[in-house]
């Protein structure tokens, strides 16, 4: 099995930025996707970025040119910087690890790990 923690939401205001950070422990040699969803109150959790074993990286619209998500591999640990936040950014983000060939795409199609999830909360 793979234990994922996050660290690092907060309050901010817009226009603001954060980074979120993504601890794996376990069997992290079984993990061919690393990536970031976030879900606001009331709505379905989206994926917002994700990052492959090769470091090539897919964003959702909605992050894309804001947000950057990176790994390093040594530690076990990715990333997501976001700059720029907006109001509508706020939401409760869980970051994420897959295991099966083909999901490291833009379907967001994640089942194996997930983190507990933090908190990022913009104020306008």
């Amino acid at each position: 099995r793979v234990h994922l923690t996050e660290s690092g939401g907060g309050s901010v205001q817009t226009g603001g930025s954060l980074r979120l950070s993504c601890a794996a422990s376990g069997n992290v040699a079984s993990i061919l996707c690393r990536g970031w969803f976030r879900q606001a109150p009331g709505k379905k959790r989206e994926g917002v970025a994700v990052v492959d074993n090769a470091g090539r990286t897919i964003y959702a619209d909605s992050a894309q040119g804001r947000f950057t998500i990176s790994k390093e591999n040594a530690i076990n640990t990715w990333y997501l910087d976001m700059d720029n936040l907006k109001p509508e950014d706020s939401a409760l983000y869980y970051c994420a690890a897959e295991s099966r060939v083909g999901h490291c795409d833009r379907r967001f199609l994640f089942d194996d790990y997930w983190g507990q999830g933090t908190q990022v909360t913009v104020s306008s």
